[in-house]
């Protein structure tokens, strides 16, 4: 019996083995995966760029594109892939006709029957709404990156004055900073380790700082960048400085919640009457409806 235990619990245990190490490759492995999966996407992203060229010619506007507000566009919403201007031109350029081309196909199956003007108005509303995709959906990327930018700052800016005030440097603050906030925010972790970088390699902190505020786009770092460099500038005590700025800001988040609960009865109306307001109406006036009808039907019929 002990020697029939014994192999069976070495079978089980190799045969977990074997599965843990196939399931959970090791590092070598997943390195090399990595690199695979890297090499493929590179394939795939140089195929796109290379169809998209000739089509982001059509739309692509003449300038410089390092002016351009496009830009200043794509890297507030976090992308700074150099290839995303020609996959974003070429997206606007073959949009238009494809939902002009949809949009007569649907109305050809569907039997409608429009004149000609309307036809065309018709086909060139779609294509309008296909031309101007592409914006709407780098806002929603802005919107949504501000967003969380400006929900996590806070705590960010927190984190700071208490890691200036233990002995930090800014620098070594920020970078603190951006390693505690990985987790809850990539974005805010994103920019301050830009900063950091752009620093290290010779920068001026107050030319870093205010290029934070321009590719946020979030007008609470514009007032931390304003509030560094005039602390830097005028040789006043950085924490100090956090401190006074921390609890504005953590007031300004108060009052921004407070303003948001006393909207939510004015936008709790329209539900209310819509959708709540008719249903309760049916339930208490249904039954004495029913009666009154009950009542009155034969005195009608008897009339």
């Amino acid at each position: 019996m002990l020697i029939y235990a014994g192999a069976i619990f070495f079978l089980v245990t190799l045969g977990s083995l074997i599965l843990l190490l196939w399931v959970f490759p090791s590092a070598s492995q997943r390195r090399l995966q990595e690199l695979e999966e890297s090499r493929e996407k590179t394939d795939w992203v140089k195929t796109v760029v290379d169809l998209a060229g000739p089509l982001a010619k059509l739309s692509l506007p003449e300038g410089n594109w390092e002016n351009s507000a496009v830009r200043i566009k794509f890297i507030t919403a976090g992308i700074r892939n150099p290839n995303a201007p020609i996959v974003f031109y070429a997206t606007k350029s073959i949009l238009p006709f494809v939902f002009a081309i949809i949009s007569y196909v649907l109305l050809t199956l569907s039997n409608v029957s429009l004149d000609r003007d309307m036809l065309l108005f018709v086909l060139l509303l779609m294509a309008s709404i296909g031309c101007y995709l592409p914006n709407l959906v780098l806002n929603r990327l802005i919107s949504s990156r501000k967003r969380e930018i400006f929900e996590n700052f806070p705590d960010a800016a927190d984190l700071m004055l208490v890691c200036v005030e233990a002995g930090l440097g800014l620098d070594q603050a920020m970078v603190k900073v951006a390693e505690e906030m990985k987790i809850k925010s990539k974005a805010l972790t994103e920019e301050f380790h830009l900063t950091n970088l752009e620093t290290r390699a010779g920068g001026a902190r107050e030319q870093a700082l205010r290029n934070l505020g321009v590719r946020t786009g979030v007008e609470e770092i514009g007032a931390f960048v304003s509030m560094l460099s005039q602390a830097d500038k005028f040789g006043t005590s950085i924490g100090e400085s956090l401190r006074v700025f921390s609890e504005d800001l953590r007031h300004k988040r108060q009052i921004r919640a407070e303003e948001l609960a006393a909207k939510l009865s004015t936008k709790m109306l329209f539900p209310l009457i819509v959708c709540i307001f008719p249903a309760i109406s049916m339930v208490i006036l249904g039954p004495a409806g029913v009666r009154i009808a009950r009542v009155i039907g034969p005195l009608l019929s008897g009339q």
